[in-house]
């Protein structure tokens, strides 16, 4: 209704402006008769006033369609009035969800390809690299371990750039199952064997065979993460990454503590934004400022909490959660 009155409000003061100027016109051609100008104002407005009413009942389809918000779909494709300002809206919102369903199909399309493109990519590129381990751990020269040590570095990005891709599409490529935590911590750090050694930190596993809900796979990927991490930042300290567990009633609580350089205050706030390094990665030019926010994208998508706390200097310590 308020719609409907400001839409008309200009005819409205139209017609009462048009109505005054015809009665001073004959007021000033000398009819003074008051009973006849009250009579014609009487007609003016009770002409108006229907006008209005009929307008209103026609359209009020079409005005309620202007002021209520649409929650479904659906609801933008209701039959409206009859009226052609009515019959041309519900034309216009049909072109205009065409129009978008076909760019939604086009978007969907290209980034199918996208990611076809990278699994196939990723795919390829481990062959040569398999072909590499296969070659070098023949021998114990030191130039091959440092080629080792690179393939390995390889194999990670590669691993992060796939694992980056299927996030677009998540929704398809996760299962939640019971995953006992202390096989999948066992086996991120098994694959990381040669980067303990080489940066001389040992693993501590202090997670015993607690069962939770989640997708093994991609729990793997997070754990794969924080454990690069924590092994990187400390590195020639000659300390240890520690992964223990604490259970509540409510919540499992896996910590993943190294005793490295740490996170400065002001860069804490933000280490799980896209591509931010902050100052270590001003130190360490290999970090890619991607780990902790793929590792935060996929916990929020499979319900699961992760925090992170920080001394400068003195480590670092990430907290996984795990409902009950």
């Amino acid at each position: 209704m308020k719609l409907f009155i400001k839409d008309h409000f200009p005819l409205i003061v139209m017609n009462v402006v048009q109505m005054a100027v015809v009665l001073l016109v004959y007021w000033l051609d000398g009819y003074h008769k008051l009973s006849l100008i009250v009579y014609s104002l009487f007609l003016g407005c009770l002409i108006l006033t229907v006008y209005l009413v009929f307008r209103y009942i026609s359209n009020r389809k079409f005005y309620e369609r202007l002021t209520v918000t649409v929650n479904k779909m659906d609801e933008a494709f209701e039959m409206l009035d009859t009226t052609p300002l009515s019959q041309a809206l519900g034309k216009l919102l049909q072109k205009q969800y065409r129009l978008y369903l076909n760019h939604l199909h086009l978007q969907e399309k290209k980034r199918n390809d996208h990611l076809t493109f990278i699994n196939q990519w990723v795919h390829q590129m481990k062959t040569p690299l398999s072909v590499i381990e296969l070659i070098t751990q023949e021998s114990e020269d030191e130039r091959l371990e440092s080629i080792r040590e690179e393939k390995d570095k390889l194999e990670k990005g590669l691993e992060m750039v796939l694992y980056a891709a299927r996030l677009e599409v998540f929704e398809q490529d996760f299962q939640i199952e019971p995953v006992m935590l202390k096989t999948v911590i066992e086996e991120a750090i098994r694959e990381n064997k040669r980067l303990f050694i080489k940066n001389h930190v040992y693993p501590e596993n202090r997670v015993s065979p607690t069962i939770v809900e989640s997708d093994e796979k991609w729990l793997k990927f997070i754990f794969n993460q924080l454990i690069t991490n924590a092994v990187k930042y400390s590195a020639g300290k000659g300390q240890k990454v520690l992964v223990s567990e604490l259970n509540t009633p409510h919540e499992t609580i896996v910590t993943v503590q190294d005793y490295g350089v740490g996170i400065s205050k002001t860069d804490l706030k933000r280490v799980f934004n896209p591509f931010f390094t902050g100052e270590n990665g001003r130190i360490y030019r290999e970090s890619t400022g991607m780990g902790l926010y793929l590792v935060k994208e996929v916990c929020d998508k499979l319900g699961h909490k992760v925090e992170i706390s920080s001394v400068q200097g003195e480590g670092t310590s990430v907290q996984l959660s795990f409902r009950r």
